[in-house]
């Protein structure tokens, strides 16, 4: 405000030399995956009202392992949000929180399901799905999406200044996740599994790759970039893609089969970012940038006030 105030007074002079001179841009947002697959899933989001853990399903000793990779000390965590209770994406939960009071936020029957199995003392923050709720500045708002999970939901994170939407384990795709996921300049979508590849695996029974393949089950690379083809926009700057499976899918798969929807689409500026399971993504920054600014005594001038 200072600065603004300042710089009317003078009539708009030159908002850069009011602006002191030293200042650099930052975006408003940044995402790391710090694990994706069958044996575990977490991602970090971090902005101006905190750092956040979306689902924890790594072991607690991995958690703290890679987010110390990204530079962030667990103890630091604002709050962890959950998708859902599966084993995969809550692992790590109750050794985490034995020494650490972080709020968890979940819906009822997410909690409930969990906290019978979780002895440390949780501090739970229920919503419930449909709702939208804030921590400071930042928006989170959570839809219900399909899985074979007791009430599964997807987010999207908003602040002024950046949207970040995330969709793991969803067997379809639905229009409430179309209308929740659009105008983001971040997306996490889950990528599972390659339909050939699937089809031809040879260690899953008929069943599980049916369960697989469901509407409650998990999305195909095909599935996921017609998603990200319908809800991409031009602010869209990157796609994470994550839960791919170890048997079914590979990163090339993945981005061979995405790459030319977008394209079809006219979604040429995105880039795709592949999760792996056994180590964290380097941060992706987007949102609308800021200026950070540190003033210095010369910046003021005496008759600058009056």
């Amino acid at each position: 405000m200072i600065i603004f105030f300042i710089c009317l007074i003078n009539g708009l002079r030159d908002g850069k030399e009011c602006l002191g001179s030293c200042q650099k841009m930052a975006k408003a947002m940044q995402v790391a995956v710090l694990g994706s697959g069958s044996g575990g899933n977490a991602t970090v989001l971090c902005c101006d009202e905190g750092t956040f853990l979306i689902d924890a399903g790594l072991s607690a000793k991995q958690l703290v392992l890679r987010l110390e990779l990204l530079g962030i000390a667990a103890d630091d965590l604002d709050g962890i949000f959950l998708t859902h209770e599966h084993s995969d994406h809550a692992r790590g939960l109750n050794v985490l929180l034995k020494t650490r009071d972080i709020p968890v936020y979940a819906n009822a029957m997410t909690k409930e399901a969990l906290e019978w199995g979780i002895k440390s003392d949780v501090k739970w923050k229920v919503f419930q799905t449909g709702q939208e709720f804030k921590i400071g500045d930042l928006s989170v708002n959570t839809f219900s999406i399909p899985h074979d999970a007791a009430e599964p939901v997807g987010f999207v994170l908003e602040t002024e200044q950046a949207r970040f939407g995330l969709v793991t384990d969803v067997g379809c795709v639905t229009n409430v996740m179309r209308e929740s996921l659009k105008h983001a300049d971040a997306l996490f979508i889950e990528a599972n599994y390659d339909e050939e590849l699937l089809e031809s695996d040879t260690k899953r029974p008929w069943m599980t790759k049916q369960r697989i393949s469901s509407k409650h089950g998990h999305l195909s690379n095909t599935q996921a970039g017609e998603l990200i083809a319908e809800v991409g926009c031009a602010k869209l700057d990157y796609v994470l893609l994550g839960h791919l499976s170890s048997d079914c899918n590979t990163s090339d798969k993945v981005i061979n089969t995405i790459d030319p929807l977008l394209k079809n689409a006219e979604l040429l500026e995105i880039d795709l970012v592949c999760a792996s399971q056994h180590e964290p993504t380097e941060w992706v920054s987007f949102g609308s940038e800021k200026i950070v600014v540190k003033l210095e005594a010369e910046d003021f001038i005496q008759g600058d006030l009056f």
